[in-house]
Parts: structure tokens; sequence; C-alpha cells
């Protein structure tokens, strides 16, 4: 079935707190993809940030990021009061996100709000506590002996306790309880209103596409509480780091310094951590985007003492043996691979054996010729086409930085010299709606035509990435019109065949009025 769909990460949507949430905007924003007939949300990973701000290096693979969590939400509840919200410092550019200020104002009123909820007696958070002792005792107690070794990574801290000592896990299980409660409180509360918005979405027709990295942070409660899951040494520290080679992202290639797994253990263990992490991305999404996904039939092994990505090597990884282990035990799955980046026959091979879709990127289209595989006419259905990713430039961007032959090689595909190169966006996203693919999404920057200001990653860099913001109203009322029209021309907003028992249903209230009538 064709489909469409809009990525804009959560924290890109306008609030009046300095970071996207889940307050009315994102309902606002679920009410616009119904008004376009957009039929998915795909968003950025939702753990919470650590340091460069990077959803990709989160201090859990399963917490939520307690910036998402609504404060208007809890002053309704009387744990806060709307003044105090509106007091705190989170900025002065409503464009971009000031993730220092944020990260001072914004905990300070979520402990309040702890303070004054009384949630421990709650039934329904005790009940979701015990639903998730997997892993949330774990990332508590991490996350409140952060803060008591001053933010330290967690290989700084204390002999007993960086090595999990049972001693040690106990007394400070005491020491820092009601920290402990306070990051418990955070995840309950995040869950609770994110699947609020899940089901606004679903009432809308919407599904959501959520983004699931390969890798963990080292600096991570899943690394500190289950150092036996990846490549460590006598003193857990990592014996070699992730990482890709020089491609379309890179000229020297990223090196992302997470640590490798350890695929004979997961392996020995039916790769049970794996399928908890995958059950529960279910939980959160309806479509799950796999990150790196070239990762598991060869991952890039780098030395952890090495200076760049040249030392790097490609090992085998688990391939489709994980794959039919997660569809044994959670069924059949809805993914998106993300296969970009250097590929080779593993890739493909893998990519045929799971039958998921793969990506397709128009800004990768257009600097070869007619026999490059990113362009439209090479695309089978089962393919998720995008015009850029949160890696990317913006499209509009792009295009001005393209060389002269590429420029007019995608000028005489596309057949829009005449267009103004204000617009230009607009013809790729009009190629994307075209296309074959049974998906395509659009980024929000690119349906809104910006610069460089609204790009959201420079990889392998620090400091200036995952910033950009919607203004509010920014998506006007004439984009909404000329994106709706795509996704009806091009038929996209199609509605599924009717199964027998519903044809008849409907034939029976045919007869019915028809005999009412006469």
């Amino acid at each position: 079935m064709r489909r469409n769909g809009m990525l804009l990460p959560i924290a890109s949507l306008p609030s009046p707190y300095g970071i996207g949430g889940f307050s009315k905007e994102a309902y606002e924003f679920i009410d616009l993809l119904e008004e376009t007939g957009q039929k998915l949300w795909q968003i950025l990973p939702l753990g919470p940030t650590s340091y460069g701000d990077s959803p990709y290096q989160s201090f859990s693979t399963f917490a939520g990021n307690p910036y998402f969590i609504d404060l208007d939400t809890l002053a309704e509840k009387g744990w806060l009061t709307k003044e105090a919200c509106e007091a705190s410092d989170y900025g002065d550019n409503e464009s971009y996100i000031d993730y220092g200020r944020i990260y001072n104002s914004r905990f300070v009123l979520l402990k309040q709000a702890f303070l004054n909820s009384d949630i421990l007696s709650d039934e329904k958070f005790t009940e979701f506590c015990k639903a998730n002792q997997h892993w949330l005792p774990d990332y508590a107690l991490y996350m409140a002996l952060k803060n008591q070794n001053d933010g330290k990574s967690w290989i700084e801290w204390e002999e007993e306790i960086r090595l999990r000592k049972p001693e040690a896990v106990e007394y400070y299980k005491k020491e820092l309880e009601e920290e402990c409660n306070f990051y418990e409180f955070l995840q309950y509360e995040f869950h609770e209103q994110w699947t609020k918005v899940k089901e606004y979405a679903h009432k809308k027709g919407i599904q959501i596409v959520g983004d699931v990295p390969i890798y963990v942070a080292f600096d991570s409660a899943d690394t500190w509480a289950n150092p036996e899951l990846f490549q460590l040494d006598e003193k857990n520290l990592p014996l070699g780091v992730a990482g890709c080679p020089p491609d379309a992202f890179s000229a020297t290639g990223q090196l992302w310094g997470n640590p490798l797994y350890n695929w004979a253990y997961h392996k020995k263990t039916g790769y049970d951590w794996w399928l908890k992490r995958i059950a529960y991305c279910f939980d959160l999404y309806d479509i799950v985007r796999i990150d790196h996904f070239r990762g598991f039939a060869e991952y890039y092994a780098i030395p952890a003492d090495a200076e760049n990505t040249m030392e790097g090597e490609w090992v085998e990884g688990p391939g489709i043996d994980l794959f039919r282990a997660m569809e044994k035990a959670l069924g059949e799955m809805d993914v998106i691979a993300e296969d970009l980046g250097t590929l080779d026959d593993k890739v493909f091979d893998l990519m045929d054996e799971t039958g998921y879709p793969g990506m397709k990127v128009l800004q990768f289209a257009f600097d070869s010729g007619n026999t490059n595989f990113y362009l439209p006419h090479h695309y089978k259905r089962n393919c998720v086409v995008y015009t850029g990713t949160h890696d990317n430039d913006t499209t509009k961007a792009w295009y001005y930085g393209m060389n002269d032959w590429a420029r007019e090689y995608s000028k005489a595909y596309l057949n829009n010299y005449d267009r103004p190169w204000e617009d230009i966006p607009w013809d790729f996203i009009r190629a994307a709606e075209a296309s074959v693919a049974n998906l395509a999404v659009i980024p929000m920057w690119d349906l809104l035509c910006c610069g460089s200001e609204g790009r959201m990653n420079h990889p392998s860099t620090l400091g200036e990435n995952w910033k950009w913001r919607m203004l509010p109203g920014e998506f006007r009322e004439d984009i909404i019109g000329r994106l709706r029209w795509l996704t009806d021309t091009f038929q996209r907003m199609l509605v599924p065949p009717k199964t027998e028992e519903e044809q008849e249903e409907n034939e029976d209230e045919t007869d019915a009025s028809v005999s009412e009538s006469v």
C-alpha cells in the first residue's frame, strides 16, 4: 500500500519551554499530518541525551528523554505552577535548542514536580516499575550515581561500584533511594505522556516510526550494568569501538566511539538482551527503523586507541540468525532497514533474507549518471524514499552546493530548468511522492525549504548539532495544500481494500437503506 509521512524529531516541535515535547503542539502536529493525508510520523531516538546532545548517544537504550515531559501537564496535576514553568530560562532563540540552559532549568522543575507528586503511593507507578525491572532499577541507580560523581563517566567511579560489587550496589541503592525514585518517576511520566500522544495518533490514522540506534553509548546504564554484552577488557574498557570508513557522509570516515557487541555471548543467550530491546521498541513505536543495518552483516571494528577510522576492519556480524530469533519470539515485525553507506553483497543478501525495506535518498542520486541506484527509475516498491536524512544538509542547501555537472543532470532528470532556486526542494519532494516506493518520508526542513540553518546533524562534529526547531505557524496553509495535492495526486491516500466481510456488511447496509427509502 502506498503511504507517505513526515520526519520531525520530537525535540524540533514548537514549544514555549525551549525544546519540543509531549505537549499540545505534538497533538496539533498530528492534526496537520491528518490534514495533509500523511499516514506516518517518523521521529528520532527518544532516549535521554548525553554529552554532544545526540539522540544516538544515550544514557540508556530503554529510557526516555525527560526533556520531552510536558511541563503544562505537570502543572495541570498540581505538581508545578504555570508561573514557575514560564519563569525558567530555556534560551532566547525559538529556532534552536539551547541544551545547556535547558539542562540547568528543566531538572529543577522536574525534581519539584516529583517532590509534590506523592507518586510512590500510585499503584500505576508501582506496576510500571515492576513491568520494567529488567532495565529501570539499573538505569535509575546509574543516573543517581552519575549525579553524585559530578557527571563523570562510570569508568571513573570508585572501583567497587564501577565493577558493581554486590555490597556496593546494595549500599548505594539505600543511600540514593530518593534520587533513584526520582529517575523512576521521570520514566513513568515519560511513558504515560508518550502513550497518550501515540494513542491520539492512532485515532487519526497515523503510525509512529521510531528510530533504534544499532549501538549504545559507552557511558550508559546498558554498558555499566551489562559489561558482558560488549567487547571489554578486564578493566571494562573497550577493546574496540564502532565507526565507519569514508562514505557519502564523511570523507574521513566516522569514529563513533561506541563499544562493540560481544556477539558470541549474545548468541549463547539466545539474543535475550536484543529480544527485550526490540520488544520494548515495538511498545513505543508502530514501525522500527534500525540504524546502520550494515553492522548486522558486518561491523567496522576500530582499535580503541586508534586516532582515526583508517585502522579499522570489517568483521562478520550475527547476520540472519539474530533476526530469525527476533521473529520467532516477537512474530512478524514492521521494520525499516537503514542500508546507507558502504554496501556489499553481504548487506544485500541480509536485506533479501529479512525482506525489510531499505532506504533511498534522493540527495545521493545525481552525482554519477543514470546507473545510480538512488535514482527513482531504479526503485523497487519495497523501499522507503527520502529527500534527505537527519545526517544530510537540507535539500535546498545541498542543491546550492552541488557541482555544476550534478546540478545540470538533476535539472534534466526532473525537467525543472525554470524552477526558482528558493522552491527547488519541492521538485525533489514531488519525485519522492511520484516514485514507486511504497513509502515516501519527507523531512520537515525540506517541506519548509530551509537552508543550512535547518540542518540537524553534521556527522563527526560536536557543538552545533540536533538544535533546529520548527517555529509556531511555520507550516503554513499553502504548504499544507501543496503537500495534500501531491499526496492525493500520486495516490498515497489509498484506503486498504475491504475484506469480504466488510463488503457484505456494506451491501446489507445499502439494501436496508434502499428498503427504508422505498
